[in-house]
């Protein structure tokens, strides 16, 4: 017997096996808050969204935009679009408007959601409805189902969801994640990271990143407590932690850096850390430095976890859990084990090619880049994916040293180097111009934009980061500008981009952050 995978399957064995059980805590302050609501709810509320996409005429295939923080409303919408055979396109809401018009144009949405706090985002999109999920206008869509949804047979090959991500060109690839792919990454992910029903899950992680990462899906099949977290601080998580009695969370290295410190301050006023021996944290987005990875057992006492992946793979690839072997290893030791990008998933394969990129194998890979068939063949290679990162491996477990791709990954979100020089040159007085990612303490790396000016040009650092500010999102933007003489170019006029990394990351292993 064969039954096709689909991620409404998670959503239904969580309000099958557990329905009385709180499913979701949302932000009470939060525009439209939904506050508490049971595993019964959200599926009822999520059919109800489906339904309403049916009395609509948005049919299968029909793609359908998010642009939200974390919410129980973005949750809904996870399961009654991509449950109901429909598309999904997270949107990361720290874009500028036209970087987002982009994305809902390119994706050809029918319908755009956005949070209240986001709406001027979305102000210049004319093309289709725009419905703001304020509890009021959006009352129809996240209402409790009062007729059933038109039944979907199911395609596992089908399209769950558009995810966009930045690259190796200016401009986001929309990338395709199939309910095969975004099912078995969720279910590997669950399993490796020991997901089960008596966990607590914190939303510190974005769920437009890859859908939370795929834990929407695995943590609502095992019946956790999804805690939603809005805006991330240090201090708040600790708090919420210690409320909700919180087992798990994710997030890139810089949400890791804010609870050290919150947890430092707590320290030097003689309160409680929360979470010791019951709390494990999974890190992704860069490899934080061994002493980071040390301070999380020895001050936190919480378990690090890291995972390696891409959009692409859903994002599963690698995951490092310390194991038997490592019991052993003195703090120093484990944590420079830990410090690795992980071993193979199941049903990963992995293998490093002469150039030294990791290549991939696995049902996680996405299908492709929509309506961009040509990236979609640079990708695709001889049945391995390409992941632009260089690495190596340390017996089973892959380490990534450097990024073969122009993309710059500073506190976990992905930026093109040439959108950011794009925006360099878009100065009257730049001549040339090139982005690279430096070490940070805080982001994992940060971008440093390299300038030659034009003869007479008298334009400083500041002028041009507030000149990119005015033009990105904030975090694509240059945190400093070095002005040169000259940039190093080949023969051929080519810029040899790790030349100028080089001397940044001189003395490190690593030639990422």
């Amino acid at each position: 017997m064969r039954v096709d995978f689909n991620v409404q399957d998670y959503l239904d064995r969580g309000a099958f096996v557990y329905p009385d059980r709180i499913a979701i805590v949302d932000e009470p302050d939060a525009p439209g808050s939904l506050g508490r609501i049971t595993y019964a709810e959200f599926d009822a509320r999520a059919r109800g969204f489906a339904a309403r996409l049916d009395a609509l005429g948005l049919d299968v295939g029909e793609r359908i935009a998010i642009v939200s923080p974390n919410s129980a409303r973005f949750l809904i919408a996870i399961f009654g679009v991509s449950g109901s055979g429909r598309v999904l396109v997270p949107i990361n809401f720290r874009l500028k408007p036209e970087e987002v018009e982009y994305i809902v144009e390119h994706s050809g949405a029918a319908l755009v959601l956005v949070d209240p706090e986001c709406a001027d985002l979305v102000a210049g999109v004319t093309n289709c409805e725009v419905v703001v999920m304020d509890g009021a206008a959006d009352g129809d869509f996240f209402a409790p189902a009062t007729t059933e949804p038109r039944f979907w047979a199911g395609d596992e090959d089908a399209t769950a969801s558009i995810n966009y991500t930045s690259g190796t060109t200016a401009r986001p690839k929309g990338v395709q994640l199939t309910h095969r792919s975004l099912w078995l990454s969720a279910a590997m992910f669950g399993w490796h990271a020991g997901i089960n029903d008596r966990d607590v899950f914190l939303w510190t992680l974005p769920l437009f990143h890859v859908n939370g990462w795929g834990m929407s899906y695995a943590l609502s099949g095992m019946g956790v407590r999804h805690v939603v977290l809005r805006k991330v601080d240090g201090e708040d998580i600790l708090r919420r932690i210690e409320a909700e009695g919180v087992t798990f969370l994710c997030g890139a290295p810089t949400v890791l850096a804010m609870v050290l410190d919150a947890a430092a301050a707590r320290r030097e006023r003689g309160e409680d850390i929360p979470g010791r021996g019951t709390v494990r944290m999974c890190v992704a987005g860069a490899p934080p430095p061994t002493a980071v990875i040390e301070r999380v057992g020895g001050e936190l006492g919480w378990e690090f976890i890291q995972l390696y992946g891409l959009t692409e793979t859903a994002p599963l690839l690698t995951i490092n859990r310390a194991t038997t072997e490592d019991d052993a290893a003195d703090p120093t030791e484990r944590a420079r084990r830990l410090s690795r990008a992980g071993a193979p998933a199941m049903g990963v394969q992995v293998r490093i090619d002469e150039e030294g990129e990791v290549q991939a194998r696995s049902n996680h890979v996405f299908e492709g880049y929509w309506n961009q068939p040509e990236e979609t063949a640079k990708a695709h290679v001889d049945g391995w994916f390409k992941t632009g990162d260089g690495g190596y491996l340390d017996d089973a477990f892959v380490v990534i040293a450097d990024r073969k791709k122009d993309v710059i990954i500073t506190g976990g979100e992905n930026v093109s180097s040439i959108e950011v020089e794009d925006a360099l040159y878009q100065h009257p007085d730049v001549a040339e111009a090139a982005a690279i990612g430096v070490p940070d303490d805080k982001w994992g790396e940060t971008i440093k934009g390299l300038v030659v000016l034009r003869p007479g040009a008298t334009t400083t650092e500041a002028d041009l980061i507030e000149h990119c500010r005015s033009r990105m999102a904030h975090f694509k933007c240059p945190t400093s500008i070095e002005i040169r003489d000259e940039l190093p170019r080949t023969a051929t006029g080519k810029l040899q981009k790790f030349k100028l990394r080089e001397p940044y990351w001189a003395g490190r292993d690593r030639k990422v952050g």
